[in-house]
């Protein structure tokens, strides 16, 4: 398999990537074929992957506009993934050119071609960071330099906890982050699970699988075991729902059944 110029000489091309996964579904180029054969594996049990990650953009988007509507100009995407067409900084300094971002994951693949999108881009960084080492994120200098932990900011987690196993405790984790952060601070959260799911669970187990044939597990969490992750947080409204039921821009009877997997949330901080 021949190496393309964008990948890092670390990474091994003959594993999939979640990142690259994602990508994948959402009509990127920066993926292996690889991660192509282990999303069609998945798509073979759901073959609404790609409309659920749709439905996970267009709300990251909404979210970052209600932010910014809010007077919150900083923005820390954890898990951020590799760039695509309308990233947290785009959305936020086209509403707020004085807004600014911090983007995290990683994967070297996301971090290496986050680094090319955001050359001579002002108010944006990127940062290799692990969401279960919060304060090596929060020391990094990419956050110090660009975010003040004294006023609000805007936490984005988004398509990652579900990758983060109970053993590993992402509670804590979130916690860690919740209590780093100033009043007035929001949480947006997605998170896959099963209810919502228009198939069989049995169905969408055979998609979990995928996942975890390459040591990547997918952990489905119920409606109740999401909004743990908002301990702290007061909800905004809608509240916890379905991805196209918060704030929806459009009518969200139109929106695809898949579109409606999983949940997401806004919270903020007291």
């Amino acid at each position: 398999m021949q190496r393309p110029a964008w990948a890092p000489r670390s990474i091994d091309i003959s594993v999939p990537s979640v990142s690259r996964i994602y990508d994948y579904y959402l009509g990127g180029s920066h993926n292996f074929e690889v991660d192509r054969e282990a999303a069609r594996k998945a798509m073979e049990f759901m073959p609404g992957l790609p409309k659920i990650m749709q439905a996970n953009r267009a709300f990251m988007r909404r979210a970052v506009g209600y932010a910014v509507d809010e007077g919150i100009t900083q923005f820390l995407d954890i898990g951020s993934g590799i760039p695509t067409f309308g990233n947290v900084h785009e959305v936020a300094q086209a509403a707020d050119p004085g807004a600014r971002v911090v983007y995290v994951d990683h994967d070297p693949v996301a971090v290496a071609h986050s680094q090319a999108v955001l050359a001579g881009t002002e108010g944006a960084d990127v940062v290799a960071g692990d969401l279960l080492k919060p304060r090596e994120i929060l020391a990094s200098p990419e956050v110090e330099g660009l975010i003040d932990l004294n006023r609000p900011v805007a936490l984005l987690l988004v398509a990652i906890l579900h990758f983060v196993e109970d053993a590993d405790d992402p509670y804590r984790a979130v916690a860690e982050l919740r209590d780093a952060l100033a009043p007035g601070s929001l949480l947006v959260v997605t998170h896959a699970s099963y209810e919502g799911v228009p198939l069989p669970q049995e169905r969408a187990e055979g998609a979990v699988d995928v996942y975890r044939n390459i040591r990547n597990p997918l952990i489905m969490r119920s409606r109740e075991q999401v909004a743990q992750f908002f301990e702290g947080y007061d909800m905004v409204e809608p509240g916890l729902v379905p991805m196209p039921n918060w704030r929806p821009d459009t009518a969200p009877e139109d929106e695809d059944p898949y579109a409606f997997s999983g949940f997401a949330g806004v919270g903020r901080a007291a």
